[in-house]
């Protein structure tokens, strides 16, 4: 093992980002290195290195990006009894520290590196059928969207629900929500290329938002009931204001996408009226993602489809680079060290 690795390092204040050398570091009491297999490339990195996501809690200027990662344990620190090195797992997206969530890859560094550090408590196993190239973003990408629908958004199953925006998180939206048995499922994107993912990952019926007849195709996808959820995985805000107009008595509205532009209701009084709800979401718990790798170990969930493409680590600044430009429409772009 050298001395030193490649490392896909932001410098905060900069906003500059480059795949530099760096020491290995070492696994203190409690913690594990990590020999990184595969690391997700995911929207949230490409705001953070744009400066729209700031660190809360980084300790430096520097940081190393990646909140998705799955490897092999490679040296256990101190005091280490619950993994074994050679062990396949997952790492979760952050933990808490003294009643804190820091966010791995954002307040301390990250996967996007040959080996990264991880406390043991964040180590989940993966079973050998699951690839590290799938396994890497079931943190966020996949455990993101099921939250949003099992916790925030409270979907339950024949409960009509849309899907506005098919990327990287709407694309698992629209699988997760089958599995949970809502019905229909109505998948909302500009692009056709997402429209006919939509379908194949599950939706019922797939539409234009700009599509002149959008609202009478949308009464005939779900037998004109109003939808009782819908989630906005884009964060455009013309999309909340076409999202909300399809809600019935008590829907839900769920904030999934992130922006910093403001947030308007254009017909308080009818939303007060309806007792509709606007609901913030962000992340998922260390559960969540246990339960996700037990569904694919279980065989309720594949994410054979999800992994658009695959990068070299030295090649990081042109996955990013890929992924905001939406080049080829990618669900996931992943890092191979």
């Amino acid at each position: 093992m050298t001395a030193t690795m490649l490392a896909g390092r932001l410098d905060v204040a900069k906003g500059a980002f480059a795949v530099e050398e760096v020491p290995v570091p070492a696994p203190g009491p409690g913690e594990v290195l990590i020999k990184v297999e595969a690391a997700g490339v995911c929207l949230s990195d490409v705001h953070l290195i744009e400066g729209m996501l700031k660190p809360l809690f980084l300790q430096g200027g520097k940081v190393t990006l990646g909140h998705e990662v799955a490897g092999t344990v490679h040296t256990l620190g101190e005091g280490v009894t619950t993994a074994a090195v050679g062990d396949r797992v997952l790492l979760q997206a952050g933990e808490t520290r003294d009643g804190v969530v820091h966010t791995r890859g954002v307040d301390y560094d990250g996967g996007w590196a040959e080996y990264a550090l991880a406390t043991a408590t964040t180590l989940v196993p993966i079973p050998d059928e699951l690839p590290f190239e799938q396994a890497c973003f079931i943190p966020d990408a996949v455990s993101t969207p099921w939250a949003a629908i099992t916790a925030t958004g409270a979907v339950r199953p024949a409960e009509a629900v849309g899907v506005w925006g098919v990327g990287g998180l709407g694309a698992h939206g629209v699988q997760l929500l089958r599995t949970v048995g809502a019905f229909p499922i109505v998948a909302v994107d500009p692009l056709p290329a997402a429209r006919e993912r939509a379908l194949a990952f599950g939706a019922d019926a797939a539409l234009d938002p700009a599509d002149p007849r959008f609202a009478e195709l949308l009464r005939e996808a779900t037998g004109g009931r109003p939808l009782s959820v819908a989630f906005d995985f884009a964060g455009v805000a013309p999309v909340r204001e076409q999202a909300m107009a399809t809600l019935g008595e008590h829907g839900r509205l769920v904030l999934v996408g992130l922006t910093d532009k403001p947030l308007t209701v254009t017909n308080g009084t009818l939303v007060s009226y309806l007792r509709q709800q606007i609901r913030g979401h962000y992340g998922s718990e260390g559960q969540d993602v246990i339960d996700l790798v037990n569904l694919v170990r279980g065989g309720r969930l594949d994410f054979a489809r999800s992994v658009s493409g695959t990068y070299p680590l030295a090649e990081a600044a042109r996955a990013v680079e890929a992924l905001e430009h939406k080049e080829g429409n990618p669900i996931r772009l992943v890092l191979k060290p």
